[in-house]
């Protein structure tokens, strides 16, 4: 286990693009009165509130973004309007940071209900090992009716919601838009006392050390990612080690993300239904 940090050399990153193809400005899309892009933040801030040294600052390629950081008082990076993903553009910011960034986690602009707690503990589990660390990634295990709902869903928009291998050591082995592991004799295990499935659902987001992010960026395309179209499996395919940790928290508040306007009044559903986020 390496010496733990104090955490300056750890960024939060909020990618904000605003020229999404499907829902142009989405950042700046009111969720019940409060833009998207202000909810992320307030979940960022809630971050450096427990945990003082960190950086943290959205990263964006358009002036219109930018003017709202500074109503929200938000610190923001501008960055090239060529950056592919937002992990080519988490990386174009920290390198725009005046301070020795080793750790960046990239918290997405249009993921407002991500919990707390999944940030939280990914600082802590790089603070407690900077040397070994490479990437951290959360995972929920599903209740057998959380995984019942996963599978009807799936039914309607396949590519919806990835799944998690992991070894006995948390260390994430493979993901898939399909559901795996496959299930033989699931009455049995079902008819048990545990509630739990053997089925971790992913959630996407991602902790870098600064020299795999640096090598992520630069490498080409994998194979496997193509396929499944996860970027997580690049790194699984050029030997990272993925660390997933755990979380317990409800899947829908988790599921909310927002990728169209419709998705607007689904989001504002699950905030009247679970209220203050944890």
């Amino acid at each position: 286990m390496g010496s733990a940090t104090n955490g300056a050399d750890i960024a939060l990153i909020i990618p904000a693009r605003y020229g999404s193809t499907r829902f142009p400005g989405k950042p700046l899309a009111k969720i019940a009165g409060q833009s998207m892009l202000g909810r992320v933040v307030d979940i960022a801030k809630k971050a450096k509130a427990a945990h003082p040294n960190i950086h943290i600052a959205v990263a964006t390629e358009d002036q219109r973004i930018a003017e709202h950081c500074a109503k929200i008082d938000a610190p923001c990076i501008m960055t090239s309007d060529q950056c592919p993903t937002g992990s080519d553009r988490v990386l174009d910011a920290v390198q725009k940071i005046d301070a020795d960034i080793r750790f960046t986690i990239g918290l997405q602009g249009d993921a407002p209900f991500t919990p707390f707690t999944a940030i939280d503990k990914m600082i802590t589990a790089y603070q407690n090992a900077p040397e070994t660390t490479e990437v951290l990634t959360p995972i929920i295990r599903l209740r057998w009716a959380e995984l019942d709902e996963l599978r009807e869903s799936k039914k309607i928009t396949p590519f919806s919601g990835t799944t998690a291998i992991i070894n006995a050591s948390g260390q994430a082995l493979w993901f898939s838009k399909n559901i795996i592991p496959a299930i033989r004799k699931e009455d049995k295990l079902r008819s048990s006392a545990d509630e739990f499935s053997p089925v971790h659902q992913h959630l996407g987001l991602y902790g870098f050390r600064r020299d795999i992010l640096e090598k992520f960026v630069a490498w080409p395309q994998g194979h496997y990612e193509e396929l499944e179209g996860l970027e997580q499996l690049r790194l699984i395919e050029n030997g990272i080690s993925i660390q997933t940790i755990k979380l317990d928290v409800p899947l829908g508040l988790v599921q909310a993300g927002v990728d169209s306007p419709e998705d607007i009044v689904r989001a504002e559903g699950v905030l009247k239904k679970y209220g203050a986020l944890a």
